[in-house]
């Protein structure tokens, strides 16, 4: 049986998945960390190993991400050209991101870097609304990658 894309709940439930992956990048440019569970499932799975990063659980990641964003003055994730299939109370997503990010240097100056690519979702319906139940982050570009100064190296 094909799925009605025009029907009222199909378009209620894309718009909560999308308010999902807004909030998403919304709180980790807030560096609101322990507020992930809004948007994963308590037993999602998190991979960033495309970005140098881990794949574990919402706990790990959270704890990751906190001390990996920490140095940064400007983070900042944008959410394009969402992709969603919708099969009851599971969905699949695929969107881009484009994500600048700020690291100060000693003189005071910010300098930008620019990282995009794609967040590809499993998603499930539960009683709190839609969560991300595993994502694969899965960076495509990265440019003007800062290089940690030699004064930012202790032995």
């Amino acid at each position: 049986m094909a799925i009605d894309e025009t029907s009222f709940a199909h378009v209620v439930d894309r718009l909560a998945i999308e308010a999902v992956l807004v909030r998403y990048a919304t709180l980790i440019d807030m560096k609101q960390f322990d507020r992930l569970r809004e948007v994963f499932s308590a037993d999602a799975v998190v991979d960033y190993t495309s970005a140098g990063g881990i794949k574990g659980s919402l706990a790990e990641v959270s704890t990751w991400l906190a001390t990996v964003l920490a140095p940064f003055t400007v983070v900042q994730h944008l959410v394009a050209n969402v992709a969603i299939e919708i099969d009851g109370d599971r969905a699949r997503s695929v969107c881009y991101f484009h994500n600048p990010m700020g690291l100060p240097g000693p003189d005071g100056t910010v300098s930008i870097f620019w990282c995009g690519g794609r967040y590809i979702d499993e998603l499930v319906r539960t009683p709190e609304g839609w969560r991300i139940c595993h994502r694969v982050d899965e960076v495509q570009y990265m440019h003007g990658l800062p290089t940690p100064s030699p004064s930012s190296h202790r032995d």
